[in-house]
């Protein structure tokens, strides 16, 4: 009599000890820490290449540094070398729990500090294919979010390993923002995002970020090499 019940009872052990998956909220927060947050600290020699449709490239060289404080405050600094146009141009992001991102743009030429607005923060990074919000982040609370499946996704970082599981979601923008979804195919195993689409109000695709390499660096996967394009006008950045 008493070995049903035990097993029963070795069976409902075994079933809670499984691991669960996370919710899509968990997911987009374990892969904006990955992305954005990872290690104390990051300093990094960047080169940008802007590529239009018929080709034509415009390469842009940048330094970024990055310091982690406690609980999601972090500050972000860019600085623009090269070309000649942009020399001096510097970048700066102050981050605070809780609320949006403070962003300032320094343009030399004018000898101004612009601070970026909110409304502002999706518009083009200095003229290239990402915006404000991709290059230091969106704040989570600005959308809804849902997991809609598991998948292998067959990338050039993913080949690397012959593909990689991932956890695809979508988001919604809770307000007027210039995407109307996005979908984001984050590595089950880094929580990095290696590819994201974004829907415009028509409902099609223009925009696609993808991670075209991930290493390791100092212990810590992270994505060294990546692009945007603008499926509609051909443009990216890279």
């Amino acid at each position: 009599i008493q070995t049903p019940v035990l097993m029963m009872l070795l069976g409902s052990s075994m079933l809670s000890a499984l691991p669960q998956t996370p919710s899509a909220n968990e997911i987009a927060e374990q892969s904006q820490q990955a992305f954005y947050y990872a290690g104390k600290d990051m300093t990094a020699r960047v080169v940008m290449t802007l590529v239009t449709a018929g080709g034509e490239q415009r390469v842009r060289d940048m330094t970024m540094l990055r310091r982690n404080g406690e609980a999601g405050r972090q500050k972000y600094f860019l600085y623009f070398h090269r070309p000649a146009d942009v020399r001096g141009t510097a970048f700066l992001v102050n981050k605070e729990p809780g609320r949006d991102a403070d962003r300032w743009l320094f343009i030399p030429a004018l000898n101004l500090v612009q601070r970026i607005a909110a409304r502002d923060a999706e518009s083009s990074f200095v003229g290239s294919d990402f915006s404000y919000e991709d290059i230091s982040g969106r704040l989570l609370t600005l959308d809804t979010r849902k997991l809609l499946r598991e998948e292998t996704l067959d990338l050039p970082a993913a080949k690397q390993a012959g593909g990689k599981p991932c956890y695809v979601i979508e988001s919604i923008p809770k307000s007027r923002a210039s995407f109307t979804r996005k979908l984001a195919w984050i590595d089950r195993a880094t929580f990095l995002p290696l590819k994201e689409e974004y829907y415009d109000a028509q409902k099609e695709l223009f925009k696609v970020f993808t991670a075209d390499e991930v290493r390791e660096v100092d212990g810590l996967p992270t994505i060294t090499k990546r692009a945007m394009k603008n499926v509609k006008s051909g443009h990216r950045t890279e």
